[in-house]
């Protein structure tokens, strides 16, 4: 079985990214003394939702990359699925701190999300493609 080293690598660079989020989220906490939820804090609520919207879709993404990498995908396509999503999910965060309407909010958290909804349709047509059962 071919171990999932590109894949793993990109997965130990989202990690560390997810961690900022985190920290950022414990950061805006502990300065506003916000124990539970947002406290109505627009900048929290924001803080909390790049984080989470990390969560729920970058796990199953990987997953999906990771099971193509160790079927024998090409290099290339499993560089560029993984790419495309530490770009998106780079440029996302970035859109959530800005307000709506902006070029800033535009390019970044809806570039940030249709880029991660587009890897994610990609991976799983290439899955359902490749593992489709006979």
């Amino acid at each position: 079985m071919h171990i999932p080293t590109i894949t793993g690598f990109y997965l130990a660079l989202l990690a560390l990214l997810y961690l900022v989020l985190g920290l950022q989220v414990s950061r805006l906490r502990r300065g506003h003394r916000i124990v539970f939820g947002d406290g109505d804090n627009i900048k929290l609520r924001s803080a909390i939702r790049a984080h989470g919207n990390f969560a729920e879709y970058v796990p199953v993404i990987v997953l999906l990359v990771a099971l193509l990498e160790m079927s024998g995908m090409p290099t290339a396509r499993v560089h560029l699925l993984m790419g495309m999503l530490l770009v998106a999910r780079l440029l996302h965060p970035l859109g959530m701190y800005v307000g709506p309407r902006t070029l800033q909010f535009q390019i970044c958290r809806v570039g940030g999300i249709l880029l991660t909804l587009l890897v994610l349709l990609a991976a799983a047509l290439l899955a359902l493609a490749r593992f489709w059962p006979l």
